[in-house]
């Protein structure tokens, strides 16, 4: 009674999806536009545009798999598409990290204004009771 349970099954089948998903991966990798793409992602995540632009994001992050796929695929006019797909999506996690900045800068002079308000108003007080 040697027969292979469900469960070596499962691990051979993942091995095989494994082996066929790997190069195809690979490939995708390979082409320029999408590792600028990948890291136009990485650059939005870094200045928190999950904060600040999550929309933008994530839909970058949406096209670029949608890019890896199309560069992995068997299928000659979805490869086409591949560089299409990888540039809008750095594109827009581009736009993504430029409004995330965008936010960040705004926020921190809405700080410095509230500073100087409250320094005015401080010498304000002083400068009523001096003589």
């Amino acid at each position: 009674m040697n027969e292979p349970s469900f469960a070596q099954f499962r691990v051979c089948l993942y091995a095989l999806a494994l082996a066929f998903a790997l190069p195809a991966m690979a490939l995708a990798q390979a082409l320029p536009e999408v590792q600028q793409a990948e890291q136009a992602i990485l650059q939005a995540q870094q200045a928190d545009a999950d904060h600040y632009a999550p929309d933008l994001l994530e839909g970058a992050r949406q096209t670029l798999v949608q890019a890896q796929l199309a560069a992995a695929s068997r299928s000659r006019s979805e490869r086409r598409q591949a560089p299409a797909l990888a540039a809008r999506a750095a594109v827009d996690a581009d736009l993504a990290r430029v409004r995330s900045e965008q936010a960040s800068i705004e926020t921190g002079l809405l700080q410095r204004r509230n500073e100087i308000a409250e320094l005015n108003r401080r010498l304000g007080q002083h400068g009523e009771g001096a003589p």
